[in-house]
């Protein structure tokens, strides 16, 4: 067996290794999905996960997500890489039904059993979620990699999508960000006791209790935030909406620390491809750059971004409690995002 850390064997930070966004939306279109009734969400507007109706009042949800290790303890690790996967389900505002495991691992380098406790953890979250993991696919590969292959259900009449936003909402985010920068510093060995703490449990944190806040609240419109940070991803769900975005850079909630560790260098490469994607789409007008990065930051197993009346907007944010905040508003537009 390697004496190496298991985040030693990840050329990046989990939801961090994404393909650049724009470099995926290239590839993406030039690929052509055919049109189907009942495909009622595909790839048009980069949702987060497929949605496929199958009675009136019954839909299914498939999506999938893996990634490499984020942290040095195995059964953490299928913690956090099981409950990010099962997310996109919630943000869609459906429940899980089942799971299937997707696993790549360096069989040389590393002993089954320690796979054993990632394929563990991933169950714990099954479990917690009220969802059984059953069997999967897994490939010899010099990099570990794990994550799920997950499928709900969701009435299509409380469907959330990307282009669900309406004129008026204001925007809820129920995680703080800053989980790239501290999922770096756990990778390098900067990060303080604390700040990984905190990193882990909000990645192992499941946003079932943020999804019922939206759908109660009236939502129409939701994404969670993850590789492509919550500019990349409140860019995306402008566009779709046809709106613009305000967003209340102070009342956005931040990991205690990151700031601190990014202004000081530590920050992923995901984070500022993320940057430089959004660059034409978000108008900065005096905040930092330091600001926009930080908004930009590639986020794993983060919470959930939803649109709602104000009033009921409130609600949620008092029902959650914090970190959840309200941290903006949707106005008519074209898909722009403004930092205020």
């Amino acid at each position: 067996m390697s004496g190496r850390r298991l985040t030693a064997f990840s050329h990046g930070a989990g939801c961090g290794c994404k393909l650049a966004p724009g470099l995926l939306a290239d590839v993406l279109g030039q690929v052509a999905v055919p049109a189907h009734g009942d495909l009622l969400v595909g790839t048009e507007t980069g949702d987060d996960a497929a949605v496929w109706r199958i009675a009136p009042d019954r839909a299914l949800v498939a999506t999938t997500d893996f990634f490499t290790p984020v942290v040095d303890d195995a059964r953490t690790w299928g913690r956090i890489a099981a409950q990010n996967a099962v997310s996109d389900v919630y943000a869609m505002g459906g429940r899980p039904l089942f799971a299937l495991n997707l696993v790549a691992w360096p069989s040389v380098d590393l002993p089954v059993a320690l796979l054993g406790e990632v394929l563990a953890g991933g169950a714990e979250i099954g479990r917690e979620g009220g969802f059984p993991i059953v069997g999967g696919h897994s490939i010899d590969d010099p990099e570990p990699k794990y994550g799920l292959a997950v499928v709900g259900e969701v009435d299509p009449a409380h469907l959330l999508t990307n282009a669900g936003l309406r004129d008026g909402d204001a925007l809820v985010l129920t995680k703080a960000l800053g989980v790239g920068v501290a999922t770096t510093a756990i990778k390098a060995g900067t990060a303080t006791p604390e700040l990984a703490a905190a990193a882990i449990a909000s990645m192992t944190a499941s946003n079932a209790a943020a999804a019922a806040a939206a759908r109660a609240a009236g939502a129409t419109g939701a994404t969670d935030v993850t590789g492509f940070g919550l500019l990349g991803h409140l860019t995306k769900m402008a566009a779709a909406s046809g709106v613009d975005a305000e967003l209340d850079v102070a009342a956005v909630p931040f990991l205690d620390g990151v700031r601190e560790l990014a202004a000081a260098g530590t920050v992923p490469g995901g984070s500022r491809r993320n940057r430089d994607w959004v660059a034409a789409a978000v108008d900065a007008g005096e905040r930092s750059e330091l600001d926009v990065l930080l908004l930009a930051d590639a986020q794993t197993s983060g919470g959930l971004l939803f649109g709602a009346a104000p009033e009921r907007a409130a609600a949620a944010v008092a029902e959650l409690g914090a970190p959840a905040a309200v941290v903006g508003r949707v106005r008519a537009g074209s898909g722009k995002v403004v930092l205020t």
